[in-house]
């Protein structure tokens, strides 16, 4: 069976694994978050990987796209499931042409879901998160370097996708709940479908 992939992009703080939380909920798709993945592999004893990704992330840079693409294959494979949302990935042209190279004829995209929200908002939800979430990539230092990556290499990306028209974009500036509602629809009318 052929992995169907959507993947979801936005600035840092835009809302993209929270939404992808109720997508997981509201219709069964395995969420996978690059990040989240990197993050697991750097904390795991004895990873080959752990020191690399670190350094990476602490300077608000992309981890090279082989190690990316590899935890995400090894993550879909060990789910046995066939719909995944890939929050975060690709971020840059390395991360697109890797994942062409090594994952695009393995897998059916069906559509790019951006979060669209002012840069000023993301800041100010990240520091507030930074508050609680433990994470060393919530402040105001590696905001800026992850912002700056964001416009100069993302941004490209969705460009890409664009062209294809396999973009739908969403104003994640409202509540969760509203931004909710219009994935909701998007979901529900297939209009995500190729």
């Amino acid at each position: 069976m052929t992995p169907n992939v959507i993947f979801v992009l936005g600035g840092p703080g835009a809302g993209k694994g929270t939404q992808c939380t109720k997508i997981v909920e509201n219709f069964g798709y395995v969420h996978l978050s690059a990040g989240d993945l990197l993050r697991e592999e750097r904390a795991k004893p004895g990873s080959k990987f752990g020191e690399l990704i670190e350094s990476y992330i602490k300077e608000g840079k992309i981890v090279p796209v082989e190690i990316t693409c590899s935890l995400l294959e090894q993550a879909m494979k060990q789910s046995g499931k066939e719909n995944f949302l890939i929050d975060g990935f690709p971020r840059n042209q390395d991360n697109l042409e890797g994942w062409n190279r090594v994952m695009a004829e393995k897998v059916n995209l069906k559509f790019v879901l951006v979060f669209e929200c002012p840069l000023e908002v993301c800041t100010d939800r990240c520091l507030k998160r930074g508050a609680t979430s433990g994470r060393v990539d919530d402040n105001l230092e590696s905001l800026r370097k992850r912002i700056n990556t964001y416009l100069t290499e993302t941004k490209p990306i969705i460009d890409y996708y664009g062209n294809l028209n396999l973009v739908r974009q969403i104003d994640a500036t409202r509540s969760v709940d509203e931004v909710f509602s219009d994935v909701e629809k998007l979901f529900r009318s297939g209009s995500g479908d190729k």
